[in-house]
């Protein structure tokens, strides 16, 4: 696992696509609305540009969200919730997120309110593991 301003990048034994389809499945099960889904590469090819695979899935819980964006509106600018499968170089897959912790000190939350987007660790710890989706 890397940390890098604020963003948070774990290693994914799988290819981009099956990791988005993974982390969505959980989402699912949980109850937990996938607002969208979007492929860049795909989009890059549409204009001709060239991108490695990279895939963005926003999602989030309103029951969550709107005590956060109550306390402080602008946090909006980083809701609902993201996470972007993403090719390196070398071909390696990584999932990436903004860190609860940063998200906390950028916009002064509470502890109480700052669970309400730690659930993200967890989620992604799952869908990154060898064992079946749950």
């Amino acid at each position: 696992m890397n940390a890098n301003n604020g963003i948070i990048s774990q290693i994914s034994r799988y290819a981009v696509t099956e990791t988005i389809d993974r982390f969505a499945a959980i989402l699912q099960a949980k109850g937990i609305t996938v607002f969208a889904r979007i492929d860049q590469q795909a989009e890059a090819e549409k204009v001709g540009l060239s991108l490695p695979p990279t895939q963005l899935l926003l999602f989030g819980n309103p029951k969550a969200g709107t005590s956060l964006m109550v306390a402080e509106p602008t946090i909006a600018l980083d809701l609902p919730l993201k996470v972007l499968a993403w090719e390196a170089t070398d071909g390696k897959v990584w999932l990436s997120y903004n860190d609860p912790n940063y998200l906390k000190q950028r916009f002064s939350l509470s502890d109480e309110l700052v669970k309400n987007i730690a659930i993200i660790a967890p989620l992604i710890y799952q869908a990154l593991s060898s064992a079946d989706r749950q």
